[in-house]
């Protein structure tokens, strides 16, 4: 097996997307036997936790990280992990800068239009948070309040989507929109939203950390969903190889024991 790399690429996704060295580094690796790139980059919002984030010493980890790294070992390739512009994730892998969207990426039919999708590996939903204290109860109750959420993310569509059409009687008649989740959570705490939306793998995480008891999350949601790993279409080769390792990683146990590491109780 080839060594496995991790290569935190320090340049932001504008920088590769303006004549960074990313996309001619990315293309320039040959391939193997089955037609799959040497070295496969790897596309993430690092703030994403417990999917794929930076831990206290600045390394990104997390559960989606770990697999990546599992499935690169076994189909002996290295895997390198880029930072992006989560709203720009679509057009980084277009342009060659990364060659998978893999960091708790929501499978919609939107979506599907624009990129190929592994098999789905891990379920989700869209969860309603507020504060321990507040009096919102239902979905319904959200009228009239500011609610906030990731941009591009699929909680924002997740909101658009909604058959009731609350996201309309948001105060501003539209969620309020941040770059990372971290930012929607502190948006919550300081008072300036009324509630929010993220996804649930990350939402439970993030109030483990911070305090399970400052929060309320609502019975009602805005839907379940699963996550899978976002290839360009012509990508068929790859989407097989990790479909297949994936399937490997289950029936041997592997994918439990990573599972068991990012959301034991």
């Amino acid at each position: 097996m080839k060594k496995l790399v991790l290569l935190l690429l320090a340049s932001t996704s504008l920088l590769a997307a303006c004549g960074g060295g990313a996309a001619e580094d990315s293309s320039a690796t040959g391939s193997t036997d089955s037609g799959i790139k040497e070295t496969l980059v790897m596309g993430l919002d690092d703030t994403f936790a417990p999917m794929g984030f930076k831990d206290e010493s600045g390394e990104i980890v997390g559960f989606d990280v770990d697999l990546a790294k599992e499935v690169a070992e076994r189909l002996d390739v290295e895997i390198t992990f880029q930072p992006i512009d989560w709203a720009m994730k679509e057009t980084e892998l277009d342009s060659g800068n990364i060659d998978m969207i893999w960091n708790g990426y929501t499978i919609t039919e939107e979506r599907k239009e624009k990129v190929l999708f592994t098999e789905p590996y891990l379920n989700n939903s869209q969860i309603i948070v507020t504060m321990a204290d507040s009096d919102i109860k239902t979905k319904a109750d959200l009228a009239g309040k500011v609610v906030a959420t990731q941009q591009g993310s699929a909680a924002f569509d997740a909101i658009k989507a909604d058959e009731t059409g609350i996201a309309d009687e948001f105060d501003g008649g539209a969620p309020i929109l941040y770059p990372t989740f971290n930012d929607v959570f502190n948006d919550l705490e300081s008072g300036r939203s009324d509630a929010i939306v993220v996804d649930e793998v990350l939402g439970r995480y993030t109030m483990k950390q911070k305090g399970e008891e400052k929060y309320t999350v609502l019975s009602d949601n805005f839907g379940e969903e699963e996550y899978g790993v976002g290839l360009r279409k012509e990508d068929g080769a790859l989407k097989e190889a990790i479909d297949k390792a994936m399937n490997e990683m289950r029936e041997d146990g592997t994918y439990d024991e990573i599972y068991a590491t990012w959301f034991a109780e």
